[in-house]
């Protein structure tokens, strides 16, 4: 078992593994084959294949257009990149809403795409799917603060918790999560304090996103790590490329190179 605390998480079992040997994890949220492919080269513990798709790469103000039928060809994607990665998806809006077998039909479409793992958020309303899906051997991450399927609710993409009784309720949600055989949470934009309070109430890890230090692993989405869009930049991402301004200046130098007659050059050509 020693070797599996040293190594990436492969399975959900390595996330308790890694909470109980206080090693931090890391998740990236990835949508499609190449940037699954470089993903599988580094030590990431984990790749989540988010609703949040239906933002970063189609464009929506939401994650409320995600389908399951458009989750499952994404995951189908990024599993065939990176094969050897602990894999959780995305289950979307209103999946596990329509009843437990509504529900188990989107679990067996997005498992026999590859996932490992579902995410689905909050508890309240669907604890028979919860209880359901992990007896039936489906490992189920939670997702509690602010749930971006809710969004409406909110009024927009607003910070949770704040409060002595939001903070309690979301406690007592993530206390229910792990009731109901939850492997993992993840704590979206809410107090540091509550996030730390959470943290250390729980067997199971936290993952954070806009949560502070103190969870047991952190999340983001991979375009947002790396800079790719500089007009998006909330409080709780940090760019570690300027990749913006790198793929800016890459298609202007091909572009010059073209118009210079540089490119192709002879070595690039048949002969």
């Amino acid at each position: 078992m020693l070797d599996n605390l040293l190594q990436p998480a492969a399975s959900a079992n390595d996330f308790l593994y890694a909470k109980a040997a206080a090693r931090r994890l890391s998740m990236v949220t990835c949508y499609d084959y190449s940037f699954a492919r470089l993903l599988s080269e580094t030590a990431i513990d984990g790749i989540l294949v988010g609703d949040s798709v239906a933002m970063v790469m189609y464009g929506h103000p939401s994650t409320l257009s995600a389908t399951v039928d458009l989750m499952r060809l994404h995951t189908e994607a990024v599993s065939r990149g990176a094969p050897g990665k602990f894999l959780v998806a995305d289950l979307p809006f209103l999946s596990y809403r329509k009843g437990i077998p509504a529900a188990l039909d989107a679990a067996q479409a997005l498992m026999s795409a590859g996932a490992h793992a579902l995410k689905l958020e909050g508890v309240d309303g669907h604890e028979d799917v919860i209880r359901r899906m992990t007896e039936s051997g489906i490992p189920v991450m939670g997702h509690l603060g602010l749930q971006p399927q809710s969004v409406r609710s909110y009024g927009g993409f607003k910070i949770q918790g704040r409060g002595e009784e939001a903070g309690r309720e979301i406690l007592r949600q993530a206390l229910a999560l792990e009731e109901l055989g939850a492997f993992a949470v993840v704590l979206e934009c809410i107090p540091a304090p509550l996030a730390r309070e959470a943290t250390s109430a729980l067997r199971i890890p936290t993952i954070g996103i806009g949560a502070g230090a103190a969870c047991d692993g952190q999340i983001l989405v991979l375009q947002d790590l790396l800079g790719m869009n500089p007009d998006f930049r909330p409080r709780f991402v940090r760019s570690f490329w300027d990749g913006a301004g790198s793929i800016h200046d890459a298609i202007s130098r091909y572009d010059a190179a073209i118009k210079s007659g540089a490119f192709p050059a002879g070595e690039e050509s048949y002969q």
